[in-house]
């Protein structure tokens, strides 16, 4: 269907300029003293009008699919811009004719040079509206190519960055279960069900309708057999809190969008800490701004407190540069533009006489804006 019928404010905008046009044509014709400013009015609108219709439903009628912007090529082009602007000057006059009182034909005949002015006028009407609406679709085809092409590239590039994700953390899990192999039969075969388990939702995942944005309940779910793993590998030494809203579960976010930020929690921050630590994952709501114009913001923040970021991460001017935190940036990125964020800080707790409560947490935090 031709673009310029898909909203009414194309329709009001196409025929608030026709009768922009019309009308300089009509003023012009009045001030070369070729009748009363009100009669060019009725012979202009009539006619500028009566071409744009018949064009645009012409278009309409012989466009096809490829077309760009809905406006016909090669011979249909051809057969519609000299029908339409002739059945349009022809409707025009009569309605021109009608409101005046007088004959067109009988003043060509006694005026022929009149006549001649007035059908130049009446083309120049018909091709100007031609080419607007041919503008004016081509514009609007461009436009939406442009936007398909985008998102194209939006899909193919999460595509690439999830591709890259998932064998990361799959090399990392293999290598510690040949490990536990040798060491706690037991251990490897509950740490192979998990693995199981995980890569069974990913390939779930892969598969739905919508790849790259899934609900928060999903990412949890797969957060929980990934700890999973590690909780055999680390043992006591690890205790885990996934905090998930009920409201929020359905939230739509890309996939394995935390687990990187985990994985990185536990391979630099509790794993080298002789103690281990605790580890917790919580997703909520931030609002900014005031009441009558806030932002709700989504807010996940993976935090443990082990061994810390070192001096140099924290005087960084992009703490977190490994290839976890980098695919993360590079996520949010691409799904949501500059407007998310990855920070990285450290907070540090009110000291106690408890020493496990004093240590500092290593937090990440993810920032979503509204939709």
């Amino acid at each position: 269907m031709n673009r310029l019928f898909t909203s009414r404010k194309a329709l009001l905008t196409g025929v608030a300029v026709t009768v922009a046009v019309n009308t300089g044509v009509a003023i012009i014709l009045w001030l070369s003293r070729l009748g009363s400013l009100a009669e060019q009015m009725v012979y202009s609108q009539g006619i500028g009008l009566s071409i744009w219709a018949i064009t645009n439903a012409g278009a309409v009628w012989l466009a096809r699919p490829g077309d760009p912007g809905g406006f016909p090529r090669g011979w249909r082009a051809a057969v519609l811009v000299p029908v339409a602007t002739l059945l349009g000057i022809a409707n025009g006059t009569w309605l021109g004719d009608w409101y005046s009182g007088r004959s067109t034909w009988e003043l060509g005949t006694r005026h022929p040079e009149m006549a001649g002015k007035l059908l130049v006028m009446s083309l120049a009407i018909g091709l100007s509206m031609t080419v607007l609406l041919y503008l004016k679709g081509r514009s609007n085809y461009l436009e939406a190519e442009l936007q398909r092409s985008k998102a194209q590239q939006a899909e193919a590039q999460l595509r690439l960055l999830e591709s890259q994700l998932e064998p990361h953390m799959l090399f990392n899990t293999l290598a510690n279960l040949r490990v536990l192999i040798t060491l706690d039969p037991s251990k490897a075969q509950a740490m192979l069900d998990h693995l199981v388990a995980y890569l069974r939702s990913t390939l779930t995942a892969s598969r739905t309708t919508d790849p790259h944005h899934h609900t928060l309940a999903l990412e949890f779910d797969r957060l929980s057999d990934y700890l999973a793993l590690m909780a055999i590998r680390m043992g006591p030494r690890l205790t885990v809190t996934l905090n998930l809203p009920d409201a929020l579960r359905q939230h739509p976010i890309p996939p394995l969008l935390l687990q990187p930020l985990v994985e990185n929690a536990i391979s630099h921050g509790l794993e080298p800490h002789v103690d281990g630590g605790t580890l917790e994952v919580t997703a909520y709501i931030a609002t900014d701004g005031t009441t009558e114009n806030a932002l709700h913001w989504l807010v996940l923040e993976v935090k443990d407190n082990g061994a810390g970021l070192p001096p140099s991460s924290l005087t960084s001017t992009s703490p977190g540069s490994g290839f976890g935190l980098a695919q993360v940036r590079e996520r949010l990125a691409t799904a949501y533009g500059p407007s998310a964020t990855l920070s990285l800080n450290t907070d540090t707790p009110a000291q106690t006489d408890d020493p496990s409560v004093n240590r500092h947490w290593t937090v990440a935090q993810v920032r979503i804006p509204p939709a």
